[in-house]
C-alpha cells in the first residue's frame, strides 16, 4: 500500500521534513519512492519557505491511490489540494499531563456520583409523581373555582390603581 507521508530529517531539536510517497512497509526515514516536497514546522505559517510542494506529482500519486497520513493530508488541505479532513476531537491531549490525572481522578468520582443519584431518585420520583395526579384530579375542580374569583376581582383592582 503506497503512503504520503512525512519523513524526518534535520538535527535535534530543528526538525525538517520531506513530503514522500513510500509503500507502508518501508521505515519512516527510509527508502521511498518520490520525493513530493518539504515541511519545516520551525518557520511561521505565513512564509512561503515552510512549506514547498510539486502539486502535480502530488495529484498523480493521489489518483495512482497513495493514502496521505493525517499530517500530510491537513498539509494537502492547507494547500487546497484536497478537501481539508475533519478536525478530529481529542480533548485530553489538550490537558497537560500532570493535569490530566488530576480530572481522571475526580472525573470518576463525579462521574459515578450522579448515576448513583439518578437511580436513586427515578423510583422515588416515578411515586411521586403519580401521586399527586390522583390528588390533583380530586382537587383539580375546586382549586379552579376558587381562583377564578380572586382573577376577576384583581383584574377589576388594577385597573383603577393605574387610573389614579
Amino acid at each position: 500500500m503506497l503512503k504520503m507521508r512525512l519523513s524526518m530529517g534535520g538535527t535535534k531539536k530543528r526538525p525538517v521534513y520531506k513530503i514522500v510517497v513510500a509503500d507502508s512497509r518501508f521505515p519512516r526515514d527510509g527508502r521511498f519512492i518520490e520525493k513530493l516536497g518539504f515541511f519545516n514546522p520551525l518557520i511561521p505559517k505565513e512564509k512561503k519557505e515552510r512549506m514547498g510542494l510539486d502539486v502535480e506529482r502530488v495529484k498523480y500519486w493521489l489518483g495512482q491511490g497513495a493514502q496521505p497520513t493525517t499530517r500530510v493530508a491537513r498539509l494537502l488541505g492547507e494547500n487546497e489540494i484536497m478537501p481539508m479532513p475533519a478536525k478530529g476531537n481529542n480533548p485530553q491531549k489538550a490537558i497537560p499531563k500532570k493535569d490530566r490525572k488530576k480530572t481522571e481522578e475526580g472525573g470518576e468520582a463525579k462521574a459515578e456520583a450522579p448515576k448513583e443519584e439518578a437511580k436513586a431518585e427515578s423510583p422515588k420520583e416515578e411515586a411521586k409523581t403519580e401521586a399527586p395526579k390522583e390528588e390533583a384530579k380530586t382537587e383539580a375542580p375546586k382549586e379552579e373555582a376558587k381562583t377564578e374569583a380572586p382573577k376577576e376581582e384583581a383584574k377589576a383592582e388594577v385597573p383603577k390603581e393605574e387610573v389614579k
